[in-house]
């Protein structure tokens, strides 16, 4: 195809409504693949936190945020559990949280725990257990059939194989960084290139995430995740300039804008992280292991995507569409992401 056809289609795309519609199919895919509640409701998990104080004995609370508050949502314990002291109280951000004195014969070494929520609704349930001598035990289920057998004895084996899953499990479920992750897909011209901007991705977001960690950096999460938001917004829009033939820095070096807003990224990991807790004696390893399963998810994530292109680039050799629906898609999610979490600060 000359040159002067290539400008006269790449006109075409960006005077057409044909994107915005081919989007509107895209986002219908995406809420058919992901139920109601499952893409927006996977940034607000709730939290049931449980620190031993005498044997069989636990001060506990089930913290659920704002955006989820109105749904029936319970922590369920094992047979033979017993609450009592139950007292609920209000947030100043619409959270509703549940405090409580649990009794069980024996203590929670070898229980299931679980959630009950409204069957069409997904929530994420981040558990903290803190026994009155020992280490400090974390875990993730997913209502409506999740469930988290608590260990008898942590190990180093078990803590590090518990925040690799950790790390695995909240990348894979985290839509708004994967939406980013797919984003710099759609710049990148070569394997080579895409390698580069993953890896400066990785770099970025690992110094922000052990930063923030530690306590070494400290910023409010709700304008930290609005603008992630408006990171992914950002990447679609270059993403889609590319596909109309406007080429600018971002075009030429997407590593450097995956650098940049990974830094960023890595605080919205950190958030994730701090809502788990930490072992007090095995912080690093913690770290580290929990920072291997979001790599390694997003590897995942990332070679399913581009054998997904690849198939599609052979099936179908006409290009522009490619890059532009899923632009289209990721951008319109994201804006809805922002101004969804605009509206949490007021």
């Amino acid at each position: 195809m000359s040159g002067r056809a290539a400008q006269r289609r790449r006109r075409r795309w960006r005077g057409s409504a044909l994107g915005p519609l081919l989007a509107a199919g895209f986002l219908a895919a995406l809420g058919a693949a992901f139920p109601r509640g499952s893409v927006a409701h996977e940034l607000y998990p709730a939290l049931l936190v449980l620190s031993e104080r005498a044997p069989g004995v636990y001060d506990g609370s089930f913290r659920i945020p704002g955006p989820l508050a109105r749904h029936p949502i319970f922590a369920v314990f094992p047979q033979g559990a017993s609450k009592s002291e139950t007292q609920r109280v209000r947030g100043p951000d619409g959270e509703s949280v549940e405090r409580f004195v649990l009794r069980i014969k024996g203590g929670l070494g070898g229980q299931r725990l679980s959630a009950q929520s409204p069957p069409e609704l997904r929530v994420e349930v981040l558990i903290r257990i803190q026994p009155a001598a020992g280490t400090l035990i974390t875990g993730r289920l997913v209502t409506p059939a999740g469930a988290f057998v608590v260990p008898e004895a942590p190990t180093r084996w078990g803590i590090a194989a518990t925040y690799l899953r950790l790390g695995v499990e909240h990348i894979l479920t985290g839509f708004d960084h994967l939406s980013f992750v797919l984003g710099l897909m759609l710049l990148v011209p070569s394997w080579r290139v895409l390698v580069a901007t993953i890896t400066a991705f990785t770099a970025a977001h690992s110094l922000t995430l052990a930063g923030a960690s530690v306590g070494w950096i400290r910023l409010p999460s709700a304008p930290v995740e609005a603008v992630i938001a408006l990171s992914i917004v950002f990447v679609a829009r270059e993403a889609w300039r590319k596909a109309a033939g406007q080429t600018g820095l971002t075009a030429r070096r997407p590593w450097l804008l995956a650098f940049l807003f990974g830094l960023l990224h890595g605080l919205g990991f950190a958030g994730a992280l701090s809502e788990i807790g930490l072992p007090a004696g095995d912080v690093p390893l913690a770290l580290l292991t929990f920072n291997a399963g979001v790599e390694l998810g997003q590897l995942a994530f990332v070679a399913v995507a581009a054998a997904v292109f690849e198939l599609v680039r052979r099936c179908l050799p006409r290009r522009p569409w490619m890059v532009v629906v899923p632009a289209y898609g990721i951008g319109t999610l994201a804006a809805f992401w922002c101004f969804e979490r605009i509206s949490g600060f007021f």
